[in-house]
């Protein structure tokens, strides 16, 4: 039987964006009066960026828990368990787990827990024990500290059939997220893939009086989906459960914006409604969020340098070493490799807003290249470097044309993205522009073409056999 959706109260501002950009797979942990949150970095590093919230809906950076590269980490649960905190992580064909004594940190190097699937939900059963339940259905017990796996893996949990004409990419069962109430464990988890199709995704629930099942699926489900392409968030799902200091609750989760693949999963929120019969959906209406004091509210893209460490804002392109950055002065010096953004050093940080303006000043070393660039992977990338000589323009990975330079070894660059329409320029004093290329169509840099699971993160770009100084680096939505 297809499940007919529940509108929310058209005056309401539900669902709600609480993170604009790439925040896919989101996990969130309320710790007393305060909450916690973090999401899949994927390949960029360092990962594991954790925000902090005292309301659910502003949100504020506050650390990045995972310096070492361990390959592509998806899908966290970051939870607190006998005082100390954990993320569960999947990547490279295995499990993983760090912790940390308080949750900003210092955060110990990945233990590999040696257990295959993705997409860990970690549990307390009703014997007091620990389990990590993962991907496809199935459980593993934990050893005590939560840092081995002990016993067999095995199946607890076949899904839920979803109808037969739904357009999705496949069952593919995945993110299971557990909590207790009352008297029942509920599971939510995903189903339908994650992209794709604009209705491929979604999040549903089952339940069980022990951890060990049976698991009862809900009548409710899916709790959270895209049922048509007219909606304006595609591939709704990943959700997990959170209860605020009101006793109200909260599913949050992930979704496209229609039309702005680009910009990657973003994270979203919507109220719950508990039915009588114990089971949960989303509200038909909601309460006011809990009041808590302000935050900064997201992350502040534009950078002017002045700090000792790199700002939270800024990743690299899977590996790092904070050897290859030197800051200082107002400056940011990154070390060059490679020849173009296929293999350069890359600075990325995270597109939040549908139509943009960034620029930042360039100060090249003898045989280095800078430059500033949208960066989706080696495959897909669309932006401007210059080695003084040249300007050389990327419409695409392997589209690209060269101009001269007329500024030399110190210049500015621009790119204006307007609606996924880019334009690129140069400068050589920062006032006065020319423009080396418009028209430039990016929207279809995005996973469904290129797969990855990525967005289009704008970056500044090191190449050559010496560095690049940054300066200014400005971001403004228009």
């Amino acid at each position: 039987m297809i499940q007919k959706k529940r509108l929310l109260d058209s005056t309401l501002p539900w669902p709600r964006v609480i993170l604009r950009g790439d925040y896919a797979d989101p996990s969130v942990l309320r710790d007393g009066r305060d909450y916690y949150m973090t999401h899949s970095p994927l390949v960029y590093t360092p990962g594991f960026l954790i925000w902090h919230s005292t309301d659910l809906m502003h949100w504020d950076p506050v650390c990045r828990a995972m310096t070492k590269y361990v390959g592509s980490a998806w899908a966290p649960d970051l939870l607190k368990y006998a005082a100390k905190y954990y993320i569960y992580f999947p990547a490279e064909g295995v499990n993983w787990v760090i912790w940390a004594d308080t949750i900003r940190g210092p955060w110990g190097d990945p233990i590999k827990l040696n257990v295959g699937h993705i997409d860990p939900g970690h549990a307390v059963g009703e014997d007091g024990k620990r389990y990590l339940f993962l991907s496809a259905g199935n459980m593993i017990p934990l050893s005590d500290d939560g840092l081995s796996v002990t016993g067999e893996k095995k199946t607890v949990y076949a899904g839920w059939d979803y109808p037969s004409d739904w357009k999705t990419e496949g069952k593919f069962l995945e993110s299971p997220k557990i909590i207790h109430k009352g008297d029942y464990y509920y599971m939510v988890s995903a189903e339908g893939g994650t992209a794709g199709p604009p209705t491929s995704h979604m999040a549903l629930a089952a339940r069980s009086k022990s951890i060990h099942g049976p698991w009862e699926n809900s009548p409710h489900n899916p709790i959270v989906h895209t049922y048509s392409t007219d909606e304006p968030w595609w591939s709704k799902g990943h959700g997990t459960l959170i209860d605020d200091v009101n006793g109200n609750w909260w599913i949050v989760y992930h979704a496209y914006e229609s039309g702005h693949h680009t910009l990657g999963r973003m994270t979203l929120i919507d109220p719950i409604d508990w039915t009588d019969d114990g089971w949960f959906r989303v509200a038909t209406s909601a309460p006011n969020p809990p009041e808590g004091k302000p935050v900064a509210d997201g992350m502040k893209l534009s950078d002017d340098f002045s700090g000792k460490e790199l700002g939270l804002q800024w990743t690299s392109w899977r590996r790092y070493d904070p050897n290859d950055i030197v800051m200082g002065n107002g400056s940011l010096w990154l070390r060059g490799k490679g020849t173009d953004p296929k293999d350069a050093r890359l600075l990325l940080t995270t597109a939040t807003d549908n139509s943009y303006e960034t620029k930042v000043e360039v100060t090249l070393d003898q045989a280095s290249v800078g430059g500033l660039i949208l960066f989706y992977s080696e495959k897909a990338f669309a932006g401007i470097s210059s080695d003084g000589q040249q300007f050389t323009v990327y419409k695409n990975a392997d589209q690209f044309d060269q101009q001269p330079n007329q500024f030399g070894n110190h210049f500015f660059l621009k790119i204006i993205n307007r609606q996924n329409a880019c334009e690129l320029l140069a400068s050589g004093d920062g006032q006065n522009w020319v423009t080396i290329l418009s028209g430039i169509d990016v929207s279809q840099l995005h996973h469904n073409n290129y797969g990855g699971f990525f967005a289009l993160r704008i970056g500044l770009m090191a190449a050559g056999n010496a560095g690049v100084k940054f300066n200014h680096y400005v971001h403004t939505a228009i």
